[in-house]
């Protein structure tokens, strides 16, 4: 959801006095209401993968009344394109994709040669009909409520005057996109070591990887967010630290939209499809023959792709984001 925040710019800068409204699911919302961009959203109260088609009848009704020009439809699956033609939205644009003829009424295509981007083909459908080329894309840049954050700290009795690293250990996606938890806590265990405090981010999901660093390490300088906050007052905890060391995952382009410093860790994932949208940023890949696999676990067992990544070099990183010589460390990585 934060990498849409470009397509959303590109609308508002082309038509300033344009009204943006944004379908989404319930727990993304929070992120939307950062978003300066974005003038009202409405909840898709459904469950994921399912067709729900009443739901989406009923808020089609809804959208019907707003009387809207036009819509543009991210996923490419036939469901997401019910709401706008049940509202009888005009110009319903959208990939082609699961025969949504006659659901799409502005059908595109792309070039994966030249769209070779998730956000690429995002703003891409912000397009008129008939242009060809991008234009300039400017990044995702998420709002930070510095109130809510000093809630949030005092609430979980937090020490922002401590310098602080966030590990996000979690990836949705699956195991193969989470470097190991392992090696989380040996990194933690090294930033506590210099004097650093570390904050464990995260959801519910990952309050299991959280506890497990803590319990590697013992100290009350690494500190579990995981299940403790909502979404927004984990954009305002990142916003909040110099440096967050992240799996690929949606909580990496929080971090790089609130103008933190991004360590990036890819293993099944690539790069160069989903890079954190940010000029402050590290990212370790190894490049392996089997990788990218876009798998939800190893295929081959071995794990390579993550296991090969080091703490050393992390470390280093984290080191020299910060500007400090606390510890010696091979500070050879691929960027």
């Amino acid at each position: 959801m934060v990498m849409a925040q470009s397509l959303f710019k590109l609308l508002v800068s082309r038509e300033p006095n344009s009204q943006v409204d944004v379908v989404a699911p319930i727990w993304s919302i929070s992120i939307l209401d950062r978003m300066s961009e974005v003038d009202d959203v409405m909840e898709l109260n459904v469950v994921h993968g399912h067709l729900a088609l009443s739901a989406r009848w009923a808020l089609g009704q809804r959208l019907r009344e707003k009387r809207y020009d036009r819509a543009i439809i991210l996923p490419r699956s036939l469901k997401a394109s019910l709401v706008p033609f049940f509202a009888t939205i005009p110009v319903r644009t959208g990939y082609r994709g699961e025969w949504r003829y006659g659901l799409i009424n502005d059908m595109r295509s792309f070039d994966a040669n030249i769209l070779n981007q998730t956000i690429k083909k995002m703003v891409f459908l912000g397009l008129g009909s008939d242009e060809e080329n991008l234009p300039l894309i400017s990044n995702p840049t998420l709002n930070v409520d510095k109130k809510n954050l000093d809630l949030v700290a005092r609430r979980l009795r937090l020490n922002p005057s401590i310098e602080t690293v966030a590990l996000i250990p979690g990836a949705e996606y699956g195991p193969a996109k989470q470097w190991p938890v392992e090696k989380y806590a040996e990194l933690a265990s090294r930033l506590v070591s210099v004097g650093l405090q570390v904050w464990v981010l995260g959801s519910e999901k990952e309050r299991q990887l959280g506890d497990a660093i803590v319990a590697m390490i013992k100290n009350h300088n690494v500190i579990n967010l995981c299940g403790k906050t909502s979404l927004e007052d984990v954009v305002d905890l990142i916003a909040s630290v110099k440096v967050a060391v992240t799996n690929d995952s949606g909580l990496m382009h929080v971090a790089a939209a609130v103008n933190t410093h991004v360590i990036a860790l890819y293993g099944s994932s690539s790069p160069a499809l989903t890079p954190p949208l940010t000029e402050k940023k590290d990212i370790f890949y190894l490049d392996l023959e089997c990788s990218p696999c876009f798998r939800r676990e190893c295929p081959l067992d071995h794990f390579k792709c993550m296991n090969d990544i080091g703490v050393e070099e992390i470390c280093s990183a984290v080191v020299t984001v910060l500007g400090g010589t606390r510890m010696e460390a091979d500070n050879t990585h691929e960027r």
